[in-house]
């Protein structure tokens, strides 16, 4: 994990610089969880599901940032950190971009189209996200 990426981030305004948060990124951990969890429940509708994965995963993205000592206002900028904060692979968090995309055009153009097998490939990564944040945050 490189910090002084993450430092280069902060000198162009990307991120800010913050002291380290456990307790928050522990419950940004717990929140991502809890939206896993709910992005699991079948009575949900496909965009409900959808969107409590892609919330997930920006949560345990976020933590992980967080407990590295940075904040973002930008929910790309958190997803492209993640090699960064937690060593992902560019194939693993470009998934989340898809995702983010997704995400944009339903919350800004109205349109959102997914399918069952997309929110079960998202749900795979976010789990995977939220181990990796685990480790990071409650070791």
């Amino acid at each position: 994990m490189t910090q002084s990426a993450l430092d280069n981030l902060v000198r162009i305004g990307q991120l800010k610089a913050e002291p380290r948060n456990a307790a928050e990124a522990r419950r940004m951990l717990g929140m991502a969880r809890t939206r896993l969890a709910d992005a699991q429940l079948g009575s949900l509708s496909a965009e409900g599901r959808f969107t409590s994965a892609y919330n997930a995963a920006h949560a345990a993205a976020l933590a992980a940032l967080r407990w590295h000592g940075y904040r973002s206002e930008n929910r790309y900028t958190v997803f492209q950190c993640l090699p960064h904060t937690l060593g992902w692979s560019a194939i693993q968090w470009r998934i989340l971009d898809n995702a983010h995309q997704k995400r944009n055009l339903a919350e800004y153009e109205g349109f959102l189209e997914v399918e069952e097998s997309t929110i079960k490939e998202l749900c795979t990564l976010v789990a995977e996200l939220i181990a990796d944040a685990g480790k990071l945050i409650e070791n």
